[in-house]
């Protein structure tokens, strides 16, 4: 049988950024990155509350030499155009902080026992001059009136980089239609604790609006989510139709021990309501490393909306 769901505690433990996604069928698979950082792995479950037992199945390990040889980070699991395909972010051992996006394709319909291809590093459009040429990471993709887009993050500049989010349309599962549009960057405070940083982004829609969520700054306790929203008509390529939030929208609770909340994903229970899956720390003071530490667990959070706004809410009680 299983367990019941507890929500804002360590439901799957040392998991970051976690990635839910429920198939037409309700089974619901999950994936995320693991403390060494060397693969990918699934597990699946008819049941939300069955994940955190269920078997994890390695579908594809790291190379020893080049790329995707180092930091494979932020799986996340999409069904596009009747075929499973896995976003994620590597590195080469011999240039460790070149991160670039790369793409599995499923070679059936059974993404825990069917065989994964490689398909090279995501493509950007002919005449992109910019995407993928830096430390690019966190990809996600949704659909919005029938067309696919890919936002991810990736650092610019010299001297201190800055990671800022990027939207573009999707042509194929595996190449971007158009070149990339800036959707926000670290412009606060809290987005530039340690380092300036905008990543994992996800994507919730309710009541005729798209919610774009992001984490900012290091990966400690000072973590935390913000938020930009636009309506589903709007041209979703023009930045200026995004509205970005002034304040976090979800931030370090010490007295509940969750410090450092985000990278998170959207789902929905057995009954349609929609969770936030997210990751989080249960203690401030971390050893050694933070990106190193591998006590970043996920969880869950049940999600309700602001019925004046219609904004999704994110509240811990």
């Amino acid at each position: 049988m299983d367990k019941q769901l507890r929500y804002n505690e360590p439901w799957i433990l040392q998991r970051a950024d976690p990635y839910v996604y429920r198939h037409t069928d309700g089974t619901y698979y999950f994936t995320a990155s693991i403390p060494a950082y060397d693969r990918i792995v699934l597990r699946s479950s008819k049941t939300l509350a069955g994940l955190p037992d269920a078997e994890e199945v390695v579908i594809w390990k790291k190379h020893e030499k080049g790329i995707m040889s180092e930091h494979v980070w932020a799986p996340e699991l999409h069904y596009l155009s009747g075929r499973w395909y896995i976003y994620f972010a590597a590195s080469d051992k011999d240039d460790i902080w070149a991160l670039r996006p790369y793409v599995l394709e499923c070679s059936g319909q059974d993404p825990m026992r069917d065989a994964w291809i490689e398909k090279g590093m995501m493509q950007c459009a002919p005449e992109d001059e910019f995407s993928f040429r830096a430390f690019s990471l966190d990809a996600t993709v949704f659909e919005n009136k029938g067309e696919y887009y890919y936002v991810w993050s990736e650092k610019v500049g010299v001297g201190r980089q800055i990671a800022n989010l990027y939207i573009a349309q999707m042509e194929s599962p595996c190449r971007l239609k158009t070149v990339q549009v800036l959707l926000t960057s670290p412009d606060y405070d809290w987005e530039r604790v340690g380092f300036w940083v905008n990543e994992g982004p996800a994507v919730i829609r309710h009541d005729g609006k798209l919610y774009l969520t992001y984490s900012a700054s290091e990966t400690g306790p000072e973590y935390c989510m913000g938020m930009l929203s636009i309506e589903e008509d709007a041209d979703l390529l023009d930045p200026r139709q995004w509205k970005k939030e002034r304040t976090p929208v979800l931030k370090t609770d010490e007295s509940l021990s969750i410090y450092g909340p985000g990278h998170n994903s959207f789902t929905t229970d057995e009954e349609g309501n929609p969770v936030m899956v997210y990751h989080a720390r249960t203690e401030e003071k971390i050893v050694g490393d933070p990106l190193y530490n591998p006590n970043r667990h996920a969880m869950l959070m049940k999600l309700r909306f602001n019925e004046r706004t219609g904004a999704p809410v994110f509240s811990y009680k």
